[in-house]
């Protein structure tokens, strides 16, 4: 699924949805069904962020380590 947003809407619909359920007081194996389905659940869902969520951001040049860019280079110098 290369939507990331779908990934994300979904994802959190079902757990606001588990977590109001949980206060219904629903049966206890429903319960533990979807409980056991979120974590497979976040994981798509990070997965399809990471993957197909567009990065805006520079990319960084080959003499970079670290690609903060709000703040510039540190001296690391202890005298």
């Amino acid at each position: 699924m290369k939507n990331y947003k779908f990934a994300t809407a979904f994802v959190t619909l079902y757990l606001i949805v588990y977590t109001v359920l949980l206060r219904l007081k629903v049966p206890l194996n429903i319960s533990l069904f979807m409980f056991s389905l979120s974590p497979f659940l976040v994981v798509w869902m990070v997965y399809a962020v990471l993957k197909y969520a567009p990065y805006i951001n520079r990319e960084l040049n080959d003499d970079e380590e670290w690609g903060y860019q709000d703040e510039g280079p540190k001296s690391t110098s202890l005298s």
